[in-house]
This record gives structure tokens, C-alpha cells and sequence, in this order.
């Protein structure tokens, strides 16, 4: 078996075609140095290890030794994980959209010597069909078009280079007023207009979660007192939850459905996913009360607690869509892990999960799911939970998906953010636990108090962050210090904040690069301020910045987030749909500062009373120190004369910085925040 330069990498993904007989080199001097000498076009494919069509173009094509006798000749193949390196992939990607109009993985480019693209596309197969031109076919093309009319390539690749730059620098600010909430209404309307009012979500098949909406409608519901904002994120969450996508017995999420109604899904498992919905689900029971929410929030946690959780506390990155086939592991198939037979299961199981004798998938073009049954709350009648434990343990020696090991900086905070929430909302210590331990995981391997990284595997902490990764992880260590009022955690959100600012911020227009400057290698910086299946850096970025300067009272961090919010202002009128989360920064920014200070004891029912109500406006601080009172203090001088007043826990409401009267009743503190 042969094996090429990708064996000596940490990234799965790469490690997947370690023993292809192409060529590969990973994106590096290496590569380019070689293509400059031999003066060779770069064939660059770009994927992820649990994306399905990554798998088919390296088995079809990436396998083949014909195929790869055609790259190893002509090109120079540099093989890329985009998840490690997302700013490798966004440059690429506005190439390949720009030129092609749409996207996705695997992404197949060509490139000068010197990274300029020329040509692009995702999957392409080996010959021609799907009315896609063959791998094979178009190496041809590409390598004589190279001979042959190098100058015009060069050119052309040079003029596409200019273009994008230009079309991706900083949009000129202008006069919109951000105290205009008015600004908020264009995406609420246009997300009504798109409502599945029948199966929840937004749009048509295929449908993705996307929390960054059901975060937007929350607050907007709160802000505007819009009851039908939050009924379309409560409708939307109870119909992801019955659906198929929801793993019924083992809990957690797949990555989209490919029909309307949550049922048929696409089976891989996304870390960023579980912690994004996981908070969803927390802030509907918060609002609701209503416990099937706080359930399956549970269920969310519990899995990654139990297969996605390292041994050192971190959390891994995916699980695959195929696995393995029982009745044979020799083969693959998508979801296998998760389907049943009917004579697998007694009655009450089969009503309960919408089970058919011949399987209950009836749009299968792919014949996957043939005599196979994808587990739905058909009925309302549950099955008893012993029921469920033995399921969970027969699925549970069912050959796994493959699970994508690598720990990423970015998706771990949003894991770490989801378990503080955790701890909050169901008050449960043990979440408070888990959070705490993968923060300090990031804090003493992956921050040294300069540089932050984004990758860790197998002991090896490596690729310096990028702006999702310093502003995903503040914004965890600020959730984690709304939850154990360590100010350890407090300290880090800030240093991590101010190293942030010093490398991503555009200090001339305003908002924040994806890449710190100076990278010779990168095509293009960019500010990425799209609210997609994870919230844009620069959304996650100023929100912690407009918390930060509520705790801290920094001016410093309040021009920042309002220099990016001014920058981004014609993105919020033009595209609002587009950015949900950055919607929730600049809401959070027009409500007047409302800050809760407790005083006293952990012990009391404060807390938790506190807890019970959805107030994204809020901050929260905690004095039950002399040193805890002593740090705040400095921030805000008033918090020094907070005084315990008898036995119990105070609490002191803050509205735009005057406050109230000390409450010492937990009853008492409810009826205000109601």
C-alpha cells in the first residue's frame, strides 16, 4: 500500500488519504516550492472527514491509479482540511461561488504556482456523468490548457485575484443609526415569510438547524413582546425534536434533514451542532417551563458527555454519516448505525417510533434504507426507560461511525458555552464540572497569553487561531463566569479579548478579519459576517465585546463593537436574513445595560430563582468575597458599597447602571423580573 506525505499530519481528514497513490502534500512551502521549480499548476482539494461526497471522489477518483498517474505527472496536489484551516478554505470558496455560483465539499481547485485560482469546482467523478465533466477528462483539459496558453491562465488568475479582493474588502460605513431598532424588523419579516408553519423551520427540503435564527427570534420575541417570533422558534424546535434528525435513543443531532419534515436525515454528528441546539433547547424550556425542552437538552449533553467527550476533558470534532453495515461490515452505508428492522423491536417500540414492516423511508433514491426503519416520535404513548436503555445498549455494539478525534479551539467553546448554560438553567453542578474542566484545557494547552491555537490531536497543539477560535472561546469563558463567578474565567475572556483586537481588528473601517495579518500564503483576508451553521466570528466577537464593556465599563471595548457594527451596517439593511447573530449583538447593544449583582451566600435560592427567567440583556455578578468585591469594584464602583443585608443572598437590580434597592427574598426577585 502506497503511502504519501499526508501519513506524517494530525488531521483525520488527511490522514484518510495517507495511503492514496497520489502525491499529496499538505498545504505548506513544501508544495508551492515544488510548483514553482517545476513549474507546475496546483491541483488544491479541500474537505472535511466526515463529508460524504469527500469519501466517494477519493474512493472514485483519488484512488484510482490512472487518475493519480495524471496528477503526479502534471500537477502538484495539495490536499486540506478545512476545519483546520477555514481560512484556506473561505479564500477558495468566494473563488469557487464567485465563478461557479454555488459551493461545497469536496472543493476542487486549480492554481498557479503562486496560489492564484484559475479553475474551480467541488465533486467532480472519475468520467463524465450527472451531467458533471470527469475528473480524468478535465485533468487532461487543465494540464494542456497549462502548456498551452500559460500567459492567459496567469493573467486571468491575476485579474480574478484583484476582483475578489476588491469585492471582499471592508463595505464603506455609513449613517445608519444603531439605536434604530426598526433595524431589527426586515428579519423577522422575512424569516415569517419563510416559516413552515406546518413542520417548523424555514424553507424548504433540505432543511438545516440553524440556531443562529432560533437565537435571533428569541430575543427579538423579548425585545419586541412579538409572541409570534418565539412560536416559530418553539414550533421549530418541537418538530426538530419528534423528527427524524433527533437521535431518539442516543441523543443528539444530525447534521440536516433532505425532506421537509425533520424525518429522512443525513446521519453525520457535528460537535458545533449539539452545543448550538443544546443552548436552543435550554432557553425554550427557560422561556417555557415546559420540560420536553429541558429533556432533550439533557439528551444533547449526555451524548457528547458520553461519545464525543476526550479524555482530558475536550470534546471531539464529528462523527461520520456511513457506517458500517451489521450484517456486513464490509460494506458502508449512510445511517446504518441507526436503523432498525421491524422484528428488532416489540409493539410498543414500533408504534412509538412510526415503525413499517418494510421500513418507513419512502424516498430512497439511493436504496439505503430499504426494510429499515428511521426511529420518529410517531406517537405519543412513550416506551418505558428501560425500554430505552436496552435499545441504546444493543445499538451500542453495533459497529460505530467513524469519529473524527481532532479537538478545535472554536467548536469547543461553543461546547463549553452550552454546558455552562447547562449548569445554569437545570442547575446541575456536574455541567458546571465538564465546562470547567475544557476551559482550563484551552487556557493552560492551547493559550499561552499571546498566540491561541485551533488544533489539537494526538498531544499535538498546533495552527495559530483565527478569529472564531479567540472569539468562540471569550465568549465560553464569559458564559463560564456568568455560572461559577470565578474570576479566573473572567480574567482570561479579557486577555483573550484584547489579544483578539490586536490581530483581527480593522482599526481603519471597523469589524474583524477571519486571519491576523501578514500570512504571505493566504489569498485573501476577509471579514466573514455570515450567520450560517455557526455564527460568524465578528457576530460572536462584538457581542462579547458590548459584555464585556457592561462588566468592565472599558470604552475602549464599546468603540470597538460599535466601529464593527457601523462597518457592518449595510450588511444588517441589505442581507438581514444573513446575519441573525450579529441582529443579537446589535440588540443587545440598543437595550438600556440591566445588571443583576448578588451578594451573600451560593448556597441560597437566589441563584437559581434567577435563573429560571430568559434575560439576554442581563449580566450577572457575584460578590462572596472580599476579593471578588474588591476586583469587581474596580470595574464598577458602586458594586463596593453592595452590602449582604441579613442572612440571605442580596440581590441588586441595575437599570442603565442606577440600582434599586437590595431584594433578599427569592420570591420577591421573581415577581420583578416577571
Amino acid at each position: 500500500m502506497p503511502t504519501n506525505r499526508l501519513a506524517q499530519e494530525k488531521s483525520p481528514y488527511l490522514l484518510q488519504h495517507a495511503h492514496n497513490p497520489v502525491d499529496w502534500f499538505p498545504w505548506g512551502p513544501e508544495a508551492f516550492d515544488k510548483a514553482a521549480s517545476e513549474d507546475k499548476p496546483i491541483f488544491l482539494s479541500i474537505g472535511y472527514s466526515t463529508c460524504h461526497w469527500c469519501h466517494v471522489m477519493e474512493h472514485e477518483s483519488f484512488e484510482n491509479d490512472a487518475i493519480a498517474a495524471i496528477l503526479n505527472r502534471d500537477f502538484v496536489s495539495i490536499n486540506v482540511d478545512r476545519e483546520e484551516r477555514p481560512d484556506v478554505d473561505r479564500s477558495y470558496m468566494t473563488f469557487v461561488q464567485a465563478t461557479s455560483g454555488s459551493g461545497g465539499w469536496p472543493m476542487s481547485v486549480f492554481l498557479t504556482p503562486d496560489r492564484k485560482p484559475f479553475f474551480g469546482g467541488t465533486y467532480f467523478p472519475p468520467d463524465n456523468r450527472y451531467g458533471r465533466p470527469g475528473f480524468a477528462s478535465l485533468l487532461a483539459h487543465v494540464a494542456e490548457a497549462w502548456k498551452a496558453d500559460r500567459t492567459r491562465i496567469e493573467s486571468s488568475g491575476s485579474d480574478i485575484v484583484e476582483h475578489l479582493r476588491q469585492a471582499t474588502s471592508a463595505a464603506p460605513a455609513h449613517a445608519t443609526a444603531l439605536d434604530d431598532k426598526t433595524l431589527l424588523d426586515p428579519c423577522f419579516y422575512a424569516l415569517r415569510r419563510s416559516y413552515d408553519s406546518t413542520y417548523g423551520g424555514f424553507g424548504n427540503a433540505p432543511k438545516f438547524p440553524r440556531p443562529v435564527v432560533l437565537n435571533f427570534l428569541f430575543r427579538y420575541a423579548d425585545m419586541a413582546g412579538n409572541d409570534e417570533a418565539r412560536d416559530m422558534a418553539l414550533r421549530t424546535l418541537r418538530a426538530m425534536a419528534d423528527g427524524g434528525m433527533h437521535d431518539q435513543l442516543g441523543g443528539g443531532f444530525h447534521r440536516y434533514s433532505v425532506d421537509e419534515r425533520w424525518f429522512v436525515s443525513h446521519f453525520e454528528k457535528m460537535l458545533y451542532d449539539q452545543a448550538q441546539l443544546a443552548i436552543s433547547y435550554l432557553e425554550a424550556y427557560q422561556i417555557t417551563r415546559e420540560e420536553a425542552y429541558a429533556s432533550v437538552a439533557r439528551g444533547i449533553l449526555t451524548y457528547v458527555l458520553r461519545d464525543m467527550t476526550a479524555p482530558d476533558g475536550a470534546f471531539y470534532s464529528a462523527e461520520d454519516a456511513d457506517s458500517p453495515l451489521p450484517e456486513d461490515p464490509s460494506k458502508k452505508g449512510e445511517g446504518a448505525f441507526y436503523l432498525w428492522k421491524w422484528d428488532e423491536v416489540d409493539d410498543a417500540v414500533r408504534t412509538r417510533f412510526g415503525f413499517e414492516r418494510d421500513g418507513n423511508a419512502h424516498n430512497d433514491p439511493h436504496g439505503e434504507f430499504t426494510g429499515k426503519n428511521i426511529l420518529y416520535v410517531a406517537s405519543p404513548r412513550p416506551v418505558s426507560p428501560d425500554t430505552m436503555a436496552s435499545l441504546l445498549a444493543v445499538r451500542s455494539q453495533r459497529p460505530r461511525p467513524y469519529r473524527d478525534d481532532k479537538i478545535l479551539t472554536a467548536w469547543n467553546g461553543l461546547m463549553v458555552s452550552a454546558f455552562a448554560k447547562g449548569a445554569q438553567v437545570l442547575d446541575d453542578p456536574e455541567y458546571a464540572a465538564v465546562a470547567q474542566r475544557a476551559a482550563d484545557f484551552f487556557t493552560s494547552k492551547m493559550w499561552n497569553g499571546a498566540v491561541l491555537l485551533r488544533r489539537y490531536r494526538d498531544g499535538e497543539a498546533a495552527i495559530p487561531g483565527f478569529l472564531d477560535d479567540y472569539a468562540f472561546l471569550a465568549q465560553a469563558l464569559l458564559d463560564l463566569y456568568e455560572t461559577d463567578f470565578d474570576l479566573v474565567h473572567l480574567d482570561a475572556a479579557i486577555a483573550i479579548t484584547e489579544r483578539m483586537l490586536a490581530l483581527f481588528e480593522d482599526r481603519e473601517n471597523g469589524a474583524f478579519f477571519s486571519t491576523a495579518e501578514g500570512d504571505p500564503e493566504l489569498l485573501l483576508r476577509i471579514k466573514d459576517d455570515y450567520d450560517g451553521a455557526e455564527p460568524a466570528g465578528n457576530s460572536v466577537a462584538i457581542l462579547n465585546l458590548l459584555r464585556l464593556a457592561r462588566i468592565t465599563r472599558r470604552p475602549d471595548f464599546t468603540r470597538a463593537a460599535e466601529r464593527a457594527l457601523q462597518n457592518l451596517a449595510s450588511r444588517i439593511s441589505s442581507q438581514p436574513v444573513g446575519v441573525p447573530q450579529l441582529l443579537v449583538a446589535l440588540m443587545f447593544h440598543q437595550a438600556k445595560p440591566l445588571q443583576i449583582v448578588l451578594v451573600g451566600s451560593r448556597d441560597s435560592e437566589m441563584l437559581p430563582k434567577l435563573r429560571e427567567h430568559f434575560l439576554p440583556q442581563a449580566t450577572v455578578l457575584f460578590i462572596d468575597s472580599d476579593d471578588a468585591r474588591e476586583k469587581l469594584s474596580a470595574f464598577a464602583p458602586e458594586v463596593k458599597g453592595m452590602q449582604q443585608t441579613g442572612q440571605g443572598t442580596s440581590a441588586y437590580i441595575c437599570h442603565d447602571y442606577a440600582c434599586d434597592l437590595p431584594i433578599t427574598d427569592p420570591d420577591r426577585l421573581a415577581e420583578i423580573l416577571n
